[in-house]
């Protein structure tokens, strides 16, 4: 939406003139179940540095009534414009404004969004206001630095519940609920959760007699898959967890987790209300690994009600560090609490985390973790790879580096001095430079403030008698994409040497040898190999998982490994192989059809049921992109053979089980294949100890839509078996999959040429639109011109969530060719788009570039 930018000198004028007090909202939602408009009245106290000075409020709304400063009603059409009400005159000390408006309801996700359930026919609310969103529901100073008290009132129908970050009364009148005034906090925090939901309370108690309530709650018709007593297992140890390692009890008065419809991401941290997907109350048979996400995910959130919400960052740019530290914190809290059930996710992070932070940072947007944010339309596009995992990567790195007790006692110092204020980098820097004895600049400086990521090499050579000779590790620092912002350099790097032997009698491959060192910021580290010993069958470089860089394989090692993957004895080493060698074929330096080669010797012996299905997406995707396009096919019908023989061969009833239902599902081709499917669809087909359940039976309906075997008769039919949300979501999807033009065009239109749209049917239509079958990439083809020419004014005209759906998910990513190349950069020459919109194309471009080269690799493989 145009108007509504904020810069950072913009922010810092503003701080520097105002401090806020207190916020009181009344909110009018009593009309949410017919949607609309609904009535916000505002009153903030301020102080002003100054007299006579000018400042702004933010408020996005479609109309404003009243505006009144100290007492003076002052002119709205002279006030307000796009997204601020200008005052002037301030007096010095003491202010009070008075705003009066109608805001909107959203369908977007962004504001005060809207949703009615097709199950029971009543509306859900709730908030999400991180970055710029409470001014949708509100009048607020909107930034982090200018923390207030906020207090409530909320009239809502009658009959429904209202949740906030403060306790929820026990006895509204008249429908009017009245909360207590929050802490001081910040405006992206504060929370409204309001609609007829379905609630089970709880409470956290320790042996200090601290007593926090909890609550969790979600729609009424998903209660019966509400998995409550897990979700409060989870939020318990992580509270006897952060609070010991940060000495420093829960901040807030209660502790509610609200699993909320069509939400953007995964979860938000609002203090004490938190906000969740609600997928991830699962409805069907699913993996350990979702287990383990949503554990990660709850974690995560509540690590933030301390390192965010106690203590909150200045300004966007450290954002970063408010991520990272949640991201590392949660995943530490499942590998070392006492009964955790993910002692194992480190294993999970090197997998995921780190596969999704090394992408990231190979992409002409990669940035310096600690990046520079001029304004909000930089912070929209930031919450990436690196502000995550890169980000948490290096924190474990300084872990490693200070030591954990050290570090944990800075971070217990830094509450102390900072709880409910606002800090930078250097405030967090310093408490552990005292905890530590570190001088924490020069690390800061290579880690934080260089962006690109480096690569690790093993040299090794051998005498006749096969003994080492001389080991080094040989560090890279690749160029930064064309456009990318810095300069790539040589880091200091503390790693682990793994030496890995296969055992004769077990034919497992054990490690023999452990060398820890510090890899210098040069080209070449000797390490310390001990003289006339035999060179290992394996040698992995970053074992253990310590450092942040790319690992390659010499050459008997990686034959070793293609051999032998799966019969390493632990599971962590075995993912640093797998994401090696998915790296490797990624840069074009293994060959695609070598890489499936790999997957399919060593996939069946992977315990690690996360690392199984992430080896299933980067196997299918590898095949769609990155595969010599006249050995596609035969590489695809190797692999989708292989996914119906695990299926056959799994457990019954097994995660495994499971996981390979829906790899063969996702690329099941051949007439037998597909009527396989059609079988275990409609019962004439079975697999002993498959429960082909809802969510198993929409991934076979919209692989048979997406091949032509499901018309709209068979996808009405299932939405009428499963009429509810999900299932309306499934039910776009399977549409915009099917393979005809007029298909196509539907949900082309339905995207694009209309706007009504909820965020989450969107993303549906789009993930069902793009398919990779060879057939749907030519009915495709037509759309990527398409694309250029609307692109822009998509951008211009749609809230910023919906218009980044867009843009990504439609970018012609499946049309790998000079052609697509050709048509982005012509777009990118004369199209002028916005600084968020042009990096959000070239990250997409990048995708083709890299598509091309490792196909030119698989070729010449062949």
């Amino acid at each position: 939406m145009p108007g509504t930018n904020l810069t950072r000198e913009e922010a810092q004028q503003r701080a520097s003139l105002l401090t806020v007090d207190a916020y009181e909202i009344e909110l009018d939602l009593s009309g949410a179940q017919e949607g609309g408009t609904f009535r916000s009245a505002t009153t903030v106290r301020f102080e002003s540095a100054e007299a006579d000075a000018q400042t702004f409020i933010d408020l996005v709304a479609p109309a404003v009534h009243k505006v009144v400063l100290n007492g003076k009603p002052l002119d709205v059409a002279a006030v307000f414009r796009d997204s601020r009400i200008t005052l002037k005159h301030l007096q010095a000390g003491a202010n009070e404004l008075k705003v009066v408006a109608d805001c909107a309801y959203t369908n977007t996700g962004e504001g005060l969004h809207r949703f009615v359930d097709p199950v029971d026919q009543q509306a859900y609310l709730y908030t999400q206001f991180e970055v710029p969103d409470a001014r949708r529901v509100f009048a607020s100073f909107e930034q982090p630095d200018l923390k207030a008290t906020f207090q409530f009132t909320v009239k809502a129908p009658s009959g429904w519940t209202v949740i906030s970050n403060s306790p929820t009364p026990e006895a509204p009148k008249d429908d009017i609920w009245v909360f207590e005034p929050t802490p001081r906090i910040s405006t992206y925090i504060t929370a409204l959760i309001v609609g007829p939901y379905h609630a089970v309370h709880s409470s956290y108690e320790n042996e200090n007699g601290q007593s926090v309530p909890l609550g969790i709650y979600c729609r009424p018709s998903l209660a019966e898959f509400l998995d409550a007593d897990a979700i409060f297992d989870v939020t318990r140890q992580g509270f006897d967890w952060f609070q010991e390692k940060f000495d420093y009890a829960y901040p807030f008065a209660k502790y509610d987790q609200l699993f909320v419809p069509e939400f953007n991401a995964g979860a938000m941290e609002n203090a004490g209300a938190v906000t969740i997907r609600d997928q991830y109350i699962f409805r069907s048979r699913t993996t350990d690994a979702a287990y383990e996400r949503r554990a990660e995910t709850i974690l995560h959130e509540l690590a933030h009600m301390w390192f965010g919400d106690l203590v909150t960052m200045e300004w966007w740019n450290d954002l970063w560090l408010n991520e990272s530290f949640a991201t590392y914190t949660s995943v530490a809290c499942q590998a070392y609490a006492p009964g955790s059930k993910w002692p194992h996710s480190w294993t999970t992070f090197a997998n995921a985390e780190k596969t999704w932070a090394y992408r990231q940072d190979q992409l002409p947007s990669t940035h310096p973790i600690m990046a520079e944010i001029r304004d909000l339309d930089d912070v929209l596009v930031n919450f990436d790879g690196i502000t995550y995992a890169k980000g948490a990567s290096v924190l474990k790195q300084l872990v490693a580096y200070v030591g954990q007790d050290e570090f944990f006692r800075g971070v217990q110092a830094y509450f102390k001095a900072h709880a409910f204020g606002n800090t930078r980098l250097p405030d967090l820097l310093g408490a552990l430079e005292k905890t530590s004895g570190r001088d924490l600049k020069t690390w800061s400086k290579a880690w934080l403030e260089t962006a690109g990521i480096n690569i690790l090499r093993p040299e090794i050579e051998t005498d006749a008698a096969g003994n080492v000779t001389s080991f080094a590790v040989r560090q890279e620092a690749p160029a930064l994409p064309a456009g990318a912002k810095g300069n790539s350099t040589l880091r200091p790097h503390r790693i682990a040497v793994g030496c890995y032997d296969l055992d004769g009698d077990a034919g497992k491959l054990v490690r023999t040898s452990r060398i820890e060192l510090d890899i210098d910021a040069a080209e070449l580290t000797e390490v310390p190999f001990p003289a006339n010993t035999p060179r290992p069958a394996v040698i992995l470089l970053n074992d253990d998982d310590l450092s942040y860089a790319k690992v390659r394989l010499d050459a008997e090692s990686l034959a070793t490994v293609t051999a032998h993957i799966g019969d390493f004895t632990e599971s962590l080493p075995r993912a640093l192989c797998w994401s090696a060698a998915w790296d490797m074929t990624r840069d074009g330096e293994l060959a695609t059809r070598d890489y499936l080669a790999l997957v399919l010797s060593g996939i069946g012996k992977e315990s690690d049921i996360g690392v199984v299905q992430s080896l299933h997406r980067q196997a299918k995707l590898a095949l769609d992109l990155y595969a010599a396009p006249d050995w596609r096919e035969t590489g695809l019908a190797r692999w989708t053979e292989a996914t119906l023989e695990h299926l056959r061969a799994a457990e019954p009833g097994s995660d495994h089980q499971v996981a390979w239902a829906r790899a063969f599902a996702a690329t099941a081709r051949t007439a037998d294949q597909l009527d396989l499917l059609q079988g275990l669809l409609d019962g004439t087909e079975t697999v002993d100890g498959l429960a082909v359940d809802t969510e198993m039976r929409w991934a076979f309906v919209g692989r048979l839509a997406a091949t032509g075997r499901a018309d709209e008769k068979t996808i009405a039919a299932e939405l009428e078996r499963d009429k509810t949300s999900a299932g309306e979501l499934h039910a776009a999807s399977a549409r915009a999959a099917r393979p005809t033009d007029e298909a196509k065009a539907e949900a082309w239109a339905s995207v694009i040429e209309s706007d009504t749209l909820p965020n989450s049917t969107q993303e549906a239509v789009i993930s069902g639109f793009v398919q990779t079958d060879a057939a749907q990439r030519e009915l495709l083809a037509p759309y990527s011109e398409k694309y250029f020419a609307a692109v822009k004014s998509i951008w211009e005209s749609r809230s910023h969530e919906m218009a980044q759906q867009i843009a990504v998910g439609l970018y012609p990513a499946v049309q790998v060719s000079q052609a697509t190349l050709d048509a982005t950069d012509e777009w990118l020459a004369t199209a002028d788009p916005t600084a968020a919109l042009r990096r959000l194309v070239l990250e997409s471009r990048a995708g083709i570039e890299r598509a091309l080269r490792a196909q030119a690799a698989d070729a010449a493989a062949g």
